[in-house]
């Protein structure tokens, strides 16, 4: 087997498709070592999946791949270049740096003036709430200084509180190289890899000092279907280049140098002064004027590419593919081939790969004709009607297209947990309809939907950890009763439900555990009335003594004063003694989580919560409790390291557990063979047949996440920067870019209270903007207003091909409607006719 060909290689491409052939080719054509792993740096599990797919369809299996973050690769290579007294995990890491912050800012905010800012925000912290969010806020943000602006951090170590060009911190933020000095101080600012810039330097200048690959360093590494990589990471896999094969296949949605015709030009010039490996448009000067841009160049990729444009143009400092060319003389790695231009969508598509103006545009495609439906906008009242026209379309498109399957469509969301309740009620109501399948359910999958709210156990498990603020009503305590793992632990089942809950009713269980519980609500002290244990004595003492009628003590006192509710009896009558064993050990839970304590106690507490109240009994419950355990031992060892020892509230402990539960990771259920609901996220751009965009109104998209008012990064732009609304401006391009047949487009443009008109956003104004003037197409024809409902007599009387539903069931009711209207009218008339016939004798007395 020949040795790998060191060097860092770029492939550029439009169409994921042919970057992932060059992908499979490079692991066929130049296979690893036996028992080596390819390692392969990913930003999404979207992309993990399509790739492994594709590999194991050309080889055959799909193994020994080690699929994993830029992040925490690049934390591995330093280790492996470095030497193993790095510890595993970065003392920096924003888990970590939280609970050190929560530990070192209130004594830092007691006696340091500078903290002045921070001491008024936390003033009114009355349950330490605002200090955990204060210290996650601030380590998500030197996490991102440490990537982005590492170069700060180490002048603020050395005692320098400068920024750019030696420029002071503002007087009102010097509190933040305060911080960070005590941060590193606490760390150990005597260990080298606890000064980021320190070890990044040292592992540059120790990686390209080796004349072979260290053992912790994998022969390959393929970059796939990443949009964005900071320069730090970028630098990294260049130190590595002289021992290890580096593969990047970038989309790259033009074949042309673009680099000129986004905003911030003059920025990236001076950061990266290498020239580009990609050719330059012959129409296009070296340096267009700002304001000729739109004449010369594609407006929408200067509108939305500057993402990319930076990662992009940042490549070429690193880029060896010319040098490295004969080594790999048999692959191709600019792949710009032309493709189909025979509808409206693949024409846009193919002027954004060569640079086209729009005066270009106009002269080069004809006006589309009426049957184009390759770029649809739809404009809807709610969320719902969004997906009921959605299913709608697609089984028009299904219908139309034998050779169009589920797998072919993905479908995009801003949010798709604001979107997975109308998506499970659309979708959803045809699956398992009256026993058997409808013949128009659609399969679909809902990808990137956090557990927290979508498992029945973690539902459960977030309403115990809520115990501190529970009036425990009927409802929250069969809520929790409904949930099969609570079912199994406490031997219920669903069947017994019903009954249970007429006992409650009778008995009179309201709300409330004990007497004791009821107090931090305001009642008396020794009220137990309509609590549950008030219910329970009822239920036992009449299950007991049954009814004193019976045996003629109706007249006397009731024992104890609890008066039997004498409906409990039987073999049923176990259930009380399981409702009783419920509340019981709701009891001992409220009580242990009184007060407060140390995260290492609440984790002990989380033990006993999950043992007491959970026992599962399918798979996928047994795999989650395994998950919530192991978070909860993570979260204690974080917590051990950072040296933290605060005492803690219950709400504090509840959400820095459930948020490590919801983080995404790449192991998550994409491309499962039918309709895919996803997030718009970085690089989902997997090439589907129908790529549709829902929730396109203007205050959703682009996302527009506010920065908070201490992060120095802003108004201080470096090429490579990320910006959450030029990340969202990016991740649109990419979607219309990955639609072969179809992009679809729907917001809601109209009020469902008064039908008053909203905005789509911006990117689709622009986007339809740019088919008017490119094509001098009538955007009309190619938007379908819907209406309110989707009984509307529009989509049935088949006057108009745009407005059609496959609900049946509204027709049916639609039909029966206009018959019975139809009845009343013949009824009004023979009615009328008969008056015209009456006369003044007809009616005397």
């Amino acid at each position: 087997m020949s040795e790998l060909t060191p060097g860092f290689i770029v492939a550029h491409g439009h169409r994921l498709e042919d970057l992932t052939d060059v992908a499979v080719t490079f692991t066929q054509n130049y296979p690893l070592a036996p028992l080596e792993q390819e390692t392969v740096l990913v930003q999404s599990n979207g992309i993990a999946q399509w790739l492994k797919i594709n590999l194991a369809q050309a080889s055959g299996i799909a193994a020994m791949i080690d699929v994993t973050l830029p992040a925490r690769f690049q934390w591995q290579a330093y280790r492996a270049v470095l030497g193993d007294d790095i510890p595993k995990t970065s003392p920096f890491d924003k888990d970590r740096l939280t609970w050190r912050l929560m530990r070192l800012l209130p004594e830092l905010i007691e006696h340091n003036p500078h903290f002045a800012p921070l001491k008024h925000y936390t003033s009114d912290d009355n349950d330490g709430r605002k200090l955990y969010q204060l210290s996650g806020r601030l380590a998500d943000l030197f996490d991102q200084y440490a990537v982005y602006r590492a170069d700060w951090l180490d002048n603020w170590v050395r005692g320098q509180d400068v920024l750019e060009h030696g420029q002071p911190v503002e007087a009102e933020q010097l509190w933040q190289p305060e911080l960070w000095r005590a941060v590193s101080n606490d760390i150990g600012i005597d260990d080298y890899w606890n000064n980021r810039a320190e070890l990044h330097q040292r592992f540059i200048d120790t990686a390209k000092a080796l004349t072979e690959r260290p053992a912790g360093l994998p022969p390959r590494v393929v970059v796939f279907g990443i949009s964005s990589l900071p320069q730090q990471m970028l630098q990294v896999l260049d130190a590595i280049k002289g021992y290890t094969q580096i593969l990047l296949c970038v989309h790259n949605p033009s074949q042309y140098h673009w680099a000129d015709i986004v905003d911030g030009k003059e920025a990236l010039r001076q950061a990266v002064k290498a020239s580009s490996r990609l050719k330059h448009k012959p129409e296009l000067p070296d340096d267009p004027n700002d304001d000729e841009l739109h004449q010369l160049a594609h407006p929408l990729l200067a509108s939305w590419g500057k993402q990319g444009r930076d990662y992009i143009r940042l490549l070429d400092l690193y880029d060896e593919t010319l040098a490295k060319q004969e080594a790999f003389n048999t692959i191709k790695l600019e792949l710009f081939e032309p493709h189909n231009t025979d509808h409206l969508l693949a024409q846009l598509q193919d002027d954004i790969l060569n640079l086209r103006p729009v005066q270009e545009t106009r002269e080069l495609w004809p006006t589309p004709n009426a049957a184009d439906k390759s770029l649809q906008f739809h404009v809807c009242h709610s969320p719902q009607r969004e997906l009921e026209v959605l299913h709608d379309q697609l089984l028009d498109a299904f219908a139309k297209d034998p050779e169009l399957k589920p797998r072919d469509v993905m479908v995009m969301l801003p949010d798709v947990n604001t979107y997975a309740p109308y998506i499970d009620a659309v979708f959803g109501r045809y699956h398992n309809r009256f026993g058997e399948r409808d013949s128009r359910a659609i399969p679909y999958t809902i990808a990137d939907q956090g557990e927290r709210h979508q498992r029945p156990l973690m539902i459960a498990l977030e309403l115990l950890l809520q115990v501190d603020q529970l009036r425990f009503t009927q409802t929250d305590l069969f809520n929790l009763l409904s949930v099969p793992a609570v079912q199994q632990r406490f031997d219920m089942s669903d069947d017994d439900l019903p009954q249970l809950k007429r006992w409650v009713k009778e008995a009179g269980a309201r709300w409330g555990l004990n007497a004791e519980q009821r107090g931090q609500f305001y009642m008396p002290a020794a009220e137990e009335t309509n609590s549950w244990w008030f219910g329970l004595k009822r239920m036992i003492a009449g299950y007991a003594m049954g009814d004193l009628a019976d045996v003629g003590l109706e007249n006397e006192s009731p024992w104890a004063n609890v008066e039997p509710y004498t409906e409990v009896a039987g073999l049923s009558a176990a259930l009380v003694g399981c409702l009783a064993d419920v509340v019981r050990t709701l009891e001992q839970w409220w009580q242990r989580a009184q007060g407060e304590h140390t995260l290492p106690e609440w984790v002990t507490q989380g033990e006993w919560l999950l043992e007491q109240f959970f026992e599962a009994e399918e798979d996928s419950d047994r795999l989650l409790l395994a998950k919530l355990g192991d978070e909860l031992y993570q979260l204690r060892d974080i917590c051990v390291e950072a040296d933290n020892e605060s005492q803690l509230r219950l709400p504090i402990f509840k959400d820095a557990w459930l948020e490590r539960v919801d983080q995404q990771n790449l192991n998550q259920r994409f491309l499962a063979g039918a309709v895919n609901f996803a997030t718009l996220m970085p690089m989902r751009a997997i090439p589907f047949k129908y790529v549709c965009v829902l929730g396109m109104n203007e205050s959703d998209y682009p996302r527009s996440t506010p920065r908070v008012d201490f992060d120095l990064m802003t108004d201080r732009y470096r090429p490579g920067d990320r910006s959450t609304r030029e990340d969202s401006r990016y991740m649109f391009l990419e979607a219309m870019l990955s639609a072969r047949d179809c992009f679809y487009l729907s917001w809601v443009g109209y009020s469902a209270k008064d039908n008053s008109e909203r905005t789509p956003s911006v990117l689709v104004a622009q986007l339809r903007d740019h088919l008017q003037q490119g094509w001098e197409v009538d955007i009309s024809s190619l938007t379908v207003e819907h209406k309110l409902q989707p009984f509307n007599p529009h989509y049935f009387s088949q006057e108009d091909p745009e407005y059609f539903t496959y609900a049946s069931e509204w027709a049916q009711a639609h039909q029966g409607a206009v018959a019975s209207a139809s009845r009343m009218a013949s009824e009004t008339a023979a009615d009328d006719e008969l008056e015209r016939t009456l006369s003044i004798n007809d009616i005397k007395r």
